[in-house]
């Protein structure tokens, strides 16, 4: 128990932070900035897609109708299939907490290897996937107005932050770390020395199991140091650090459907050949002393007690995360349901689509961003959309499949 609250403190003010930052990004940069730089089949719309999907807070569930509305709005194969890679293996919470918990050196490898699996794979994906008609809905393309107060955007970004953001990755964050508890309590020490002289084995048996099954970037960090520090090798945790994010099997069934077949090998095929080789380059450096990849594991397997040396501080980012954790699972939707039928006497409409807190956000950051509205609020629980101001059905509309769903009137 003292091992996982230790590591809870030491992840607390990253995780923080990083909600703030993803909040600010959110609220701040308009979403047709991110979608009309990737329509080229190039390798720049590659490298775009790529940067920009790398600092974005979105889970492999949450990625899934962004890219896919990316791919509607005329993005190429190749664009999207970066995004898909490089995006939900990183993201700015993730990356703060990759320091806090693991060092200096795993924080700086993560996003370089999201960058290369995701440049391989974009680019592999342009070359063969065929010329195919891109898919495009320019009619649907919506231009984000500044609509919003300075105001309205500091509590978006209030809200994004610590109530959609922590629905959206808040419980994946605690199996994470409920996994991370089973493995130190249940699997012995240096268990995984079983595989010394064949990391790739290792790192074959951790593909197998964390593809098909979900883990978001930041809820994989608590159980790769467990496993690490259960005797798995820096190398085989970076490639549960990638993979495990990078693919689940919405993922897989999504891109095989939009995509095609083609698509979703290369697609499947980065990730793993991506993994392995940066597994390999991360155990070269560490086993050859180049740089170390555990220097900031300070828990061991038998005995911790560093919990009792976290400082005040860590402690208070500990409690006021789990305060937000509660208050976003056991309040959020009384929150969102009593601010929209309390402060809205517009039009209702219905918004079909939508299936995590994120895509709720997205959704209202559209409608927000239509000349003429002067308030909007989505209740992701009854899928409606409360709508204030002068705006048209049909520009509403637009800006809700501009993000990848369908708008009815109820």
């Amino acid at each position: 128990m003292n091992e996982i609250l230790h590591i809870i403190n030491q992840m607390s003010p990253y995780l923080l932070l990083g909600f703030l930052i993803a909040g600010v990004m959110h609220a701040f940069i308009p979403t047709v900035f991110y979608q009309k730089h990737f329509s080229q089949p190039n390798f720049g719309s590659v490298l775009k897609a790529a940067l920009f999907g790398i600092p974005l807070p979105l889970c492999s569930c949450g990625v899934i109708p962004t890219a896919m509305s990316l791919r509607n709005e005329g993005a190429s194969k190749g664009a999207v299939t970066s995004f898909l890679i490089a995006t939900p293996q990183t993201g700015i919470d993730s990356i703060l907490a990759t320091y806090g918990l693991l060092g200096l050196p795993f924080a700086i490898v993560r996003p370089i290897a999201a960058l290369v699996t995701a440049l391989v794979g974009g680019s592999m994906s342009n070359m063969l996937s065929g010329n195919d008609e891109e898919q495009s809905c320019k009619n649907c393309s919506v231009e984000e107005k500044s609509q919003m107060t300075l105001a309205q955007r500091l509590v978006l970004v209030i809200r994004y932050a610590y109530l959609d953001m922590i629905q959206s990755i808040g419980k994946w964050l605690m199996v994470g770390l409920i996994v991370a508890g089973l493995i130190t309590i249940f699997v012995p020490q240096n268990w995984f020395s079983v595989f010394e002289g064949n990391t790739l084995l290792s790192m074959l048996v951790v593909l197998a199991i964390s593809i098909p099954m979900y883990l978001c970037a930041t809820g994989s960090i608590p159980i790769a140091v467990a496993l690490i520090m259960k005797g798995l090798t820096p190398g085989a945790a970076l490639v549960l650090l990638m993979a495990g994010p990078a693919c689940n099997m919405a993922s897989v069934l999504v891109v095989k459907s939009v995509m095609g077949t083609r698509s979703l090998i290369i697609y499947l095929a980065a990730v793993v050949i991506g993994a392995i080789g940066f597994g390999c380059l991360v155990d070269y450096l560490h086993f050859n002393e180049i740089v170390s990849f555990t220097g900031t594991l300070s828990c061991s397997g038998a005995c911790c007690h560093a919990c009792q040396t976290d400082g005040w501080f860590a402690w208070t980012c500990t409690v006021l995360l789990g305060m937000m954790i509660i208050n976003a699972f056991a309040f959020g939707k009384y929150w969102n349901k009593n601010t929209a039928t309390k402060t809205m006497n517009g039009k209702t409409y219905l918004i079909e689509g939508m299936d995590c807190p994120h895509c709720r956000a997205a959704a209202e950051k559209a409608l927000q961003g239509v000349e003429g509205v002067t308030n909007a609020n989505v209740v992701l629980e009854t899928k409606e959309a409360y709508i204030e101001g002068t705006a048209s059905e049909e520009d509403l509309r637009k800006a809700i499949e501009s993000v990848g769903f369908s708008l009815k009137t109820k």
